[in-house]
């Protein structure tokens, strides 16, 4: 068994869609990035490949014009392409930190996105949130971030094979 975990923030900015676990959460806001921004899928991602020790997702996917507002979870299931042929994802558990707006009524959607993704079963995500108490830049409601830690089940054989996927791209 591996465990690997994740970690992203990004700004909240004017002009852009909210973006989390590929639903659309209506707000004034949306966070800045190359791709969609999705925060949520962001750390799922890195989690996933820090369980493979397989660096993060800018070594992976770097800011390239063909990727360009890319929906995340295009790029979570390239992630689990390369990841099914080594190991077998246990669960995933994540904690989205964002003041504004309340996510708790769009957490379902999201947790079927990232099922759906990952050809896991949705009991194996898990997503909560909360705030940032009026601290830093999540509290003043400038940046949204989000945790991940994703557990694998992998063959010893096969790790050593997954390190190379990038080359595959």
């Amino acid at each position: 068994m591996r465990v690997g975990i994740g970690f992203d923030i990004h700004p909240l900015v004017k002009g852009r869609k909210l973006i989390l676990g590929g639903v659309h959460v209506p707000f004034n806001r949306g966070l800045s990035g190359h791709s969609d921004g999705d925060v949520l899928v962001h750390s799922i991602i890195d989690a996933l490949l820090g369980a493979m020790a397989n660096r993060d997702i800018g070594y992976h996917f770097p800011n390239i014009p063909l990727d360009k507002d890319i929906s995340s979870l295009i790029l979570l299931k390239k992630v689990k392409d390369k990841i099914k042929k080594s190991c077998r994802i246990i669960n995933i558990d994540t904690t989205v930190v964002i003041e504004k707006p309340r996510i708790s009524k769009f957490i379902e959607k999201m947790r079927k996105n990232i099922a759906n993704a990952l050809d896991i079963k949705i009991n194996d995500i898990s997503i909560k949130s909360t705030t940032g108490k009026g601290l830093g830049v999540i509290g003043e409601g400038r940046a949204s971030a989000c945790f991940a830690v994703a557990c694998v089940a992998s063959r010893p054989d096969t790790i050593r094979r997954f390190r190379n996927w990038k080359k595959e791209l």
